[in-house]
């Protein structure tokens, strides 16, 4: 009987004792739970708070960046001074041409401006002079009027060589006074010859370049056995330029020509004037002079 009591009472304690421990547990799990919930929200901010830095970055590196590649052009025009001595020799006249025929134009262009200036310096001072040799020193040096003006004052004064004194002396002024004239042309038609040159052999000389350019691309398809593109567009790029640099260097050197031409031709209407005004002027005063002699002498 003792026995049965004291294992009822042993059973009951254990009972006791294992419901106080699960009383105890389920009381301590709420403290501990908020305790490592703050710990896993801590760790959590770091990353939420890199996620914004990322996010913004992202779209930077996201797409790809555009880089723009320099080819070299093989066909271009630095590659047709690359080519043989022909085609360096083509290109060389060319450019001599070219510069040539800008220059004359250039240097013309002035000289005619000049003489127009001339022309009208001559009509406001020297037609205003009492004499021929007073009109003679107001003109510049160098100016094509004074020089027709002092040929044919020189022609009124003396003759040189006793054959010329056989000439009359109406035909030995008219005589001066053309030659004048005459080599004041030739002075301004210098030039104009080139020009006429360029303009008609420049296309020709491109042509040539054009020729010699087929014919290394033809030669270039021989020794490669067959006709790839990077064979043929070197020497066929080498020989459109030069038809195009001819072309350029002649149509400038032919529109020059015809418009120095035109202008040549009305500045020397405006010197053709003159010095007919002026052999006018010293046959009268030649003849007037030789009267007063005769009346003198009789």
């Amino acid at each position: 009987m003792k026995n049965r009591i004291s294992i009822t009472l042993t059973a009951l304690f254990a009972a006791v004792v294992m419901s106080a421990s699960a009383v105890c547990f389920a009381a301590d799990a709420p403290a501990t739970a908020p305790a490592t919930a703050p710990a896993a929200s801590d760790a959590a901010a770091p990353a939420a708070a890199a996620a914004p830095a990322d996010a913004t970055v992202a779209p930077a590196s996201a797409g790809p960046v555009e880089t723009k590649e320099v080819v070299d052009n093989p066909y271009g025009l630095e590659a047709v001074w690359h080519g043989d001595f022909i085609s360096k020799g083509t290109l060389i006249i060319l450019s001599i041409m070219s510069m040539g025929s800008w220059y004359i134009l250039i240097t013309k262009l002035i000289d005619q401006f000049k003489l127009n200036k001339q022309a009208d310096e001559a009509k406001k001072t020297f037609w205003k002079s009492s004499t021929v040799q007073s009109g003679v020193a107001k003109l510049k040096e160098g100016s094509p009027f004074r020089y027709i003006a002092e040929s044919g004052v020189k022609a009124t004064e003396h003759q040189d060589g006793l054959l010329l004194e056989r000439i009359d002396l109406n035909e030995w002024i008219t005589m001066s006074i053309q030659r004048a004239v005459e080599k004041i042309q030739s002075r301004l038609q210098d030039g104009l010859a080139f020009l006429a040159t360029v303009g008609s052999t420049a296309p020709f000389i491109g042509l040539f370049g054009t020729v010699w350019g087929i014919y290394n691309a033809l030669t270039a398809i021989g020794i490669a056995g067959q006709a790839s593109i990077d064979k043929v567009a070197g020497p066929v790029g080498e020989a459109l330029i030069m038809t195009a640099f001819g072309l350029f260097v002649a149509v400038p050197a032919v529109l020059g020509y015809n418009f120095l031409v035109r202008r040549n031709k009305s500045s020397m209407e405006e010197v053709r004037a003159f010095s007919a005004d002026v052999h006018l002027v010293l046959i009268s005063g030649a003849m007037s002079t030789a009267g007063h002699d005769v009346k003198k002498s009789a």
